[in-house]
Parts: structure tokens; sequence; C-alpha cells
């Protein structure tokens, strides 16, 4: 197994005898990684940084979503590779887990607003971290100070444009918020039911909050299933993932509450990202539920009824 442990010292940068073939990082979504030293083109094939930072503003938006603390990490080491002098020929690639990671919290955002994973950042190619070499989070030796690839979880307004995780335009997403997480509140009530078009919604009481490595959790016991879509909902323990390092929406242990949130299919994961609702139990609460998802089967039963009729 080899994952740079060595040469991913953030004390020992590639220094300047560090060959020709590399050059100094000059995107600046990537001024915050563990490494100074990148080769072109990159594995997207771009033949130099100034194509690469074009290509990468586009994820400004999603990035400033906070759906995972792996997305910036991962996009870096695909448009501005580690280049270090053991691993001059070939740019070094991100681990398989590091995409799979960053796109399970981040697709459904991305599916929100009409928008699929780009096949060109496809997991299905990358390195296993223990069966070749590539370079994951998990895989560097941190110096003393802050974690340099720590996505700021502050969060943004989808309103303020309809496409927004990738509108490169949503630059007032990426500010600096070093006093913390603040959850953005959503209310629970028929439009934004309507509009969010959560793919579960449960009843459940939160027996344990969970934090290994960079992923976040929530185990909770389900006691009733209102809904679900793509993954079979037991009632039962069941795990959801959060999608950045903020514990939004915010759950107390002991706690019930009704949740909604979205599915990751490939996964078959219950997740929380942005949109995502938890508000204390209440049985109206409930009822409620059941009246607005009949509302809005009513509306894609008559959006069908329309498009077959349109065939005709």
């Amino acid at each position: 197994m080899f994952c740079l442990l060595v040469s991913l010292l953030l004390g020992s940068r590639v220094s300047g005898l560090q060959a020709a073939s590399c050059e100094p990082v000059r995107i600046p979504l990537c001024g915050s990684m563990p490494w100074n030293m990148t080769k072109m083109p990159n594995h997207l094939h771009h033949s130099t940084q100034d194509n690469a930072v074009l290509a990468i503003e586009q994820f400004e938006g999603l990035l400033g979503t906070g759906c995972s603390p792996d997305l910036l990490f991962f996009l870096c080491a695909m448009y501005a590779p580690i280049c270090t002098i053991d691993f001059q020929h070939e740019p070094i690639k991100p681990c398989k887990a590091v995409c799979e990671r960053a796109k399970g919290g981040c697709e459904p955002v991305m599916k929100r607003y009409n928008h699929s994973w780009p096949e060109s950042l496809s997991c299905s190619e990358l390195p296993l971290y223990d069966r070749g070499v590539c370079i994951s989070p998990e895989a560097i030796v941190k110096a003393e100070g802050p974690d340099p690839y720590y996505q700021d979880p502050s969060r943004c307004n989808p309103e303020s444009s309809p496409d927004f995780p990738m509108n490169s335009n949503n630059l007032h997403c990426r500010g600096a918020n070093p006093g913390g997480c603040r959850c953005k509140a959503v209310k629970l009530g028929l439009r934004s039911y309507l509009k969010n078009n959560f793919n579960y919604v449960i009843k459940a009481r939160v027996k344990e909050l969970r934090s290994r490595g960079m992923e976040r959790s929530a185990v909770v016991e389900v006691k009733e299933v209102l809904k679900s879509s793509l993954v079979n909902i037991r009632r039962e323990m069941q795990t959801l993932y959060y999608s950045s390092s903020c514990l939004c929406p915010p759950l107390s242990t002991g706690e019930e509450y009704i949740i909604l949130g979205y599915e990751d299919e490939e996964r078959s994961r219950l997740l929380l990202v942005e949109g995502s609702i938890a508000q204390k139990w209440k049985d109206r609460l409930g009822r409620k539920v059941k009246r607005w998802d009949q509302v809005l089967q009513g509306r894609s039963s008559s959006v069908r009824g329309v498009q077959r009729k349109s065939r005709h």
C-alpha cells in the first residue's frame, strides 16, 4: 500500500529543487491544498493552468453549498494534481473513495437543479486506496495549524439562482466562516415540501451522533416511514449521512423528529444535505405531510396525463 504518506508531509512541501516538469500551483481555489506543485496536462486533459482555472470555477457554487468536505480536495487533485520528484511522468490521481464521498454528498444537490455528476469526474477508473498510488486526505500527515483543505460550511441561499450549484457567479458562497457552522433554518410548510421534493420522510428518535474521520452521521431509530423513494427504509436503526462537516440540520440525541431528506440509491444511503429538514415531531406535522404528499402525487399524475395527451 502506498498513499504518499511521506511525500505529502505538510512540513516538506516540494522545494525549488523540483524538476522543471513540475510547476507552482496557480489555481486560486487550490491555494489551500497541502501541495504547491502541479503538472500539466491534468487528469481532465487541460494543457495549461489557465484553462484549468476556467473549468474548475464552474464548481464554485457547488462548493458553497458545503455538500461534501471532500469536494474541494477531490477537484484540486483532478484539476491541479500533485507533482512530486518521484512521480513526474504521470500525475497522481485521487483515490476512488475520495471521489465517491464527494459524489455521494453533492450529486443529490446537483440533481435538485437538473445537473448530473460530470462523466469526466467518474469515480470508476480511479485507483483504490490499498491497490495503487493515489492521494487522499487520510494519507496526509498534517502539520500543526488549521486543516488546509477544510471547506467552509457557510450556507448560501439556493434561491439566488435557479442554477445555483453550478453557477460560477455565486462567489459570495465561499466567504470565510471562522465563527463555526450556521445552519440555515428551513420552515416546513406546503410550499417548501412541494418545492424540495424530498426522497424520504421519516419519524425517528435520534440515538447517536457520530464523527468518524471526515464523515458525520446520525444513528436514528425509525418509528414510522411516511415516504420513501429509492431506498427501502425499515422501521429499525438507520444511519443518516451528513454531506458536510456541519451537522445541518441540527439533531439532539434522545429527541424525536420528523426528518425530510434525500437518498443515494447507488449506495443505499439516507442523506442529510442542503435543504434537508428536521423538526421536533408533532402528530399534526405527520398528518400534514401525508396530505401534502397526496397533493404532490396528484401533480405528478396530472403532468403524466398531459404528456400522454400531447403524444396522441
